[in-house]
């Protein structure tokens, strides 16, 4: 019976500390939603031979970002999959410019089991801000976003897509 009141007491120690330093880190934590527009200009899957439709590849897609308070910058994807339906794979590596020169880059690992593509852009995904420059110096924090691509047309080397997105990001004090 006294071992069952001190793991309670552990666990609510427990909580309530998570609770406090949680919110002691998104206090200082600033966000900032954006619209971003994307497009493919180089995309390359390679059959595996395995299974059928099992593709490995790599892509290239830059895209245009508008965010919340008016700023804008541009980004530049490139990135690698292992797509075996309904399973894909993906790690990618974005370069957000900004009209200053300054820059941000995301780091994506994200893999979907049993799902489609649209299921694994549209439900969301989240990535890691790795380091910045300019302005940005310093800067840690995660990226949310969430695309919509429209149907590729015969000139196109990957699909269009459109969505939104969220930054919780950190800068260190001045």
């Amino acid at each position: 019976m006294a071992a069952n009141k001190l793991i309670c007491a552990l666990f609510g120690i427990l909580v309530i500390s998570a609770w406090v330093l949680g919110s002691a880190i998104q206090a200082g934590a600033e966000t900032l939603n954006f619209k971003v527009y994307t497009w493919a200009v180089k995309q390359e899957n390679i059959p595996v031979g395995d299974a059928e439709g099992h593709n490995v590849g790599s892509y290239v897609r830059p895209a245009f970002i508008v965010f919340e308070n008016g700023e804008v910058a541009t980004s530049y994807a490139v990135g690698t999959f292992d797509w075996l339906k309904p399973s894909i794979s993906i790690q990618q590596y974005k370069t957000w410019t900004f009209s200053d020169g300054s820059t941000m880059f995301i780091k994506t690992t994200h893999g979907i089991v049993g799902g489609t593509t649209e299921a694994a852009t549209s439900g969301g995904w989240k990535s890691e801000i790795i380091k910045g420059t300019g302005r940005f110096e310093g800067i840690k924090g995660t990226e949310r976003i969430s695309i919509k691509y429209l149907p590729q047309e015969k000139w196109e080397v990957g699909q269009k897509g459109y969505g939104e997105g969220t930054i919780t990001y950190t800068l260190p004090s001045k």
